[in-house]
């Protein structure tokens, strides 16, 4: 029997009970209305969903950004906004994961595997994540995890470490559907950090609601030697705001989203500021990568956008902007484990059935090497991984452990990615098998920035 299947009632869905304001009674409510809906037989294969499916291609199309949401000012101008609390911190190093975190794990795990798995092959060839899959993702509080209850999320404090165990179990299921799902959730944490009063009080309200905008963290831009500390984006002040120009790429459902953290130079700090996709001078184009196609990456063309003053979001020094891509360094270290997990997960009962010269091949020492070298590797990534998450979370300096994260899973992913293909010989190359998706994936970690955020 599902475990999906015998969840009780938590409250209304989309909106938790008093009784469960915690974000495993949130997640218990809304994987409980999914089990009984029939979302999870319309998704990937089980069923063709009815949706114009938008195949991105390099040139194939270019477009004016969404401009379906006015996002109407609210809130105190100036004043700062609620900030999360930090996580109670025990003295004690222990990095496993607390009983409601290994409950939140096992619930998105569940989605994970009910409804992104069936659903990744076909997201990666259409390059867009069914929308059934996304409103699911909606329906269990993805774009709230990160906010705290005082913005009507679900959390009582900085929420780094479960962010991480979201995004590597939803990652287990396929990565480009998680960054597609992330996103929006991104774009809200991000709000939440470092927004002002009015910033959060003009957007967060439409994350908390049923009509959950698409939202994107552009910070990713297609030059050579492109550093992510010196974003050659542009923001020129003019008069009481600012001009932004530049080309940001790779960002996740550019072409539904209402709204973007775009990342610019100004007076040579890098700053994030808020750019709603109705502004004049934004225009979309498809991105489309070697992997984590299934996100629908695209690229945003800036042109003498004009923003207010308040557009801003955190400090102009460039700490804000700095905090930001920690943050997304450690989100895509996350998303590594959970796909190399999936690549462990696939391989091992692989080379214990597969046959050869009469035996199994696990047989063989330089398999069961490799085998058990992916398995050390991978400790090794989430150990370093969830050392970051935690001081993050408890609003320490993080980033040394973070650097050391993003560096062992950039080279160890894509070792991981690069042995399970290996291990699976001819079928390591084939569609048939998803071990060659997941390669294309992995590969994407040393070279993401933002787009995703814990």
């Amino acid at each position: 029997m599902s475990l999906i299947s015998n969840l009780k009632p938590g409250g209304k869905f989309g909106v938790p009970s008093t009784e469960s304001r915690d974000p495993i009674g949130f997640l218990v409510a809304g994987l409980n209305r999914l089990a009984q809906s029939d979302l999870i037989d319309k998704v990937g294969l089980r069923r063709q969903t009815e949706q114009v499916v938008f195949n991105v291609t390099r040139t194939g199309f270019k477009t004016m950004t969404n401009a379906s949401r006015t996002f109407a000012k609210a809130g105190k101008k100036g004043q700062p906004g609620a900030r999360p609390a930090k996580a109670r911190s025990t003295g004690v190093f222990d990095l496993t994961p607390t009983e409601d975190e290994q409950m939140l794990v096992d619930l998105v795990g569940e989605f994970a595997e009910e409804v992104v798995r069936p659903a990744a092959a076909e997201a990666d060839a259409a390059c867009a994540a069914p929308e059934p899959l996304l409103k699911a993702s909606l329906e269990i509080g993805l774009p709230i995890l990160g906010l705290p209850e005082s913005l009507g999320g679900v959390s009582e404090e900085r929420s780094a470490m479960a962010g991480t165990l979201v995004a590597e179990a939803l990652a287990k299921g396929d990565m480009g559907l998680a960054v597609a799902t992330l996103a929006p959730g991104s774009v809200a944490t991000a709000i939440g950090l470092w927004g002002t009063d009015q910033q959060q009080q003009t957007y967060l309200p439409a994350f908390t609601a049923d009509a959950v905008p698409a939202a994107a963290l552009a910070l990713n831009e297609p030059t050579v030697l492109f550093d992510v500390l010196s974003p050659a984006a542009t923001a020129v002040r003019s008069g009481d705001g600012y001009v932004l120009n530049g080309v940001k790429s790779l960002v996740a459902r550019g072409d539904s989203a209402e709204l973007f953290i775009v990342g610019a130079s100004l007076d040579g700090k890098p700053v994030l500021f808020l750019v709603e996709s109705s502004t004049e001078g934004l225009s979309i184009e498809g991105d489309p990568a070697m992997g984590v196609r299934a996100a629908t990456m695209t690229k945003l063309l800036l042109e003498d956008v004009k923003v207010p003053g308040e557009a801003v979001l955190g400090e102009t020094d460039g700490s804000t902007y700095t905090d930001c891509v920690r943050l997304s360094r450690l989100a895509w270290c996350a998303l590594s484990l959970g796909t190399a997990q999936a690549v462990l997960d696939y391989v091992t009962p692989y080379v214990k059935e597969r046959e050869a010269f009469g035996e199994p091949i696990a047989h063989r020492q330089s398999v069961a090497f490799m085998v058990a070298n992916i398995a050390i590797e991978l400790q090794a990534m989430r150990l370093l991984t969830y050392r970051a998450a935690s001081r993050a979370a408890a609003g320490k300096d993080f980033s040394r452990e973070v650097a050391l994260a993003r560096r062992i899973c950039a080279e160890k992913g894509m070792q991981i990615g690069n042995d399970g293909v290996q291990l699976l010989g001819g079928h390591g190359f084939v569609k048939e098998h998803p071990v060659e998706r997941w390669y294309r994936d992995l590969r994407a970690i040393g070279i993401m920035e933002g787009t995703v955020l814990v």
